[in-house]
């Protein structure tokens, strides 16, 4: 039977896992593919839904009971942070969102926890989870006063007219001087080996980088509608060294972001992943 895996149909994971889904990766196990964001990921992991499944480093928490955290596959690094998004007209003037309504895309997500964060001493009054595509939109008319953006919005945000309040990432490594931890692959308990789950995804990798154009027509196949100047920004930002092997770094990243929030109350307190 074929193991069940479940990733957004960002470039992204597409790229990465295209070679592992189509059975190109010698000696992997059969793979069954279901595309779904990771807000959905995340409470679908939850109840043990998927064998190997993509979430945001946020909802750990809740998970490593049942799953095991992969060293690889993920999504991680630098420059790659999530945005606050507002219109320029002074409507959350400075930056200040004290009063204001927030669209996230989800409420475990890294992002949101970022946010919550970076906004911990001046928090908005109202958070709204919202369907990612429908964001920006509802910021530009006025729906909300802010919203917090990810992945490729990145690039296409000025198209809204809008402006950045606050690049995350910035503010993140600003602070810490460690990448940031957003997407991690998990492995469930008793139904695959880790380290051979593991070693699968880093051959799907490299043959990825190996061969790009092998994937491309699956990739912009599931870019919901992204350029492709858009989809190769979008992969050179999130596929990167961390995507093959998270390391010292990116254990350390992982392990603050998930330590100050549990020092915020925001999440249950877990053993340091490094350990």
């Amino acid at each position: 039977m074929a193991l069940s895996l479940a990733v957004s149909p960002c470039p992204n994971d597409t790229f990465v896992f295209h070679a592992l889904v189509h059975g190109l990766v010698p000696g992997a196990e059969p793979v069954r593919l279901t595309f779904a964001d990771v807000d959905v990921t995340n409470t679908a992991a939850v109840g043990g839904e998927f064998d190997l499944v993509k979430v945001s480093y946020a909802a750990l928490p809740w998970l490593l009971d049942d799953y095991d955290l992969l060293p690889c596959g993920g999504a991680l690094g630098r420059g790659c942070g999530p945005l606050v998004l507002a219109r320029g007209d002074g409507r959350v003037a400075g930056g200040d969102l004290t009063g204001a309504t927030v669209a996230v895309p989800g409420d475990r997500t890294t992002a949101y926890l970022l946010f919550r964060l970076w906004s911990a001493k001046n928090p908005p009054a109202r958070i709204e989870v919202v369907p990612f595509h429908q964001i920006m939109p509802g910021v530009a008319d006025g729906r909300y006063d802010a919203g917090l953006v990810i992945h490729e919005a990145r690039f296409t945000y000025p198209r809204y007219g809008l402006a950045a309040l606050v690049d995350l990432g910035e503010w993140w490594e600003g602070d810490t001087g460690l990448p940031i931890p957003l997407g991690a692959i998990l492995a469930r308990k008793g139904a695959v080996d880790p380290a051979e789950a593991a070693e699968w995804i880093r051959k799907s990798v490299s043959m990825a980088w190996a061969n790009p154009a092998a994937s491309r027509d699956f990739v912009l196949a599931n870019a919901q509608e992204m350029e492709p100047d858009v989809v190769d920004r979008h992969i050179g930002l999130y596929v990167n060294e961390f995507t093959l092997e998270l390391g010292a770094e990116g254990y350390a990243a992982a392990d603050a972001l998930l330590g100050r929030a549990a020092a915020a109350g925001i999440t249950p307190a877990i053993k340091p992943l490094s350990a």
